[in-house]
């Protein structure tokens, strides 16, 4: 099973979960939402070896994301990166499920 489709089966499964049920489809969730970034991020930084700065830049600018030429290079490649993977389905699914646990008092932030 693919990371985005364990994603989209965590968030189905989100409704009918309450309290520490919930809490552990957060717990998983937010782990494969890490593994899915970090593997688009290597494969956006694979893309960008031998792309100027500045064409980085430029990129990041269009994606509508404030930068300066003086950014680091991995900066602007992490930048890139967040922007592609925030409109994946594991993305949005993760997005829906915190959001949903959010609204009924469960989140991976602990209250102060």
């Amino acid at each position: 099973m693919t990371t985005t489709q364990r994603l989209l089966d965590l968030a189905a499964a989100a409704p009918d979960s309450h309290d520490a049920d919930l809490m552990l489809l957060l717990h998983e969730a937010s782990d494969l939402y890490q593994q899915g970034f970090e593997s688009l991020h290597r494969t956006v930084a694979a893309r960008c070896v031998g792309v100027p700065a500045g064409d980085l830049v430029t990129a990041v600018t269009a994606a509508g994301l404030p930068c300066e030429v003086a950014q680091d290079r991995d900066e602007l490649v992490l930048m890139l990166a967040l922007t592609e993977w925030e409109s994946t389905p594991a993305a949005l699914a993760y997005s829906q499920l915190a959001e949903d646990a959010a609204r009924r008092g469960v989140s991976l932030v602990p209250e102060d």
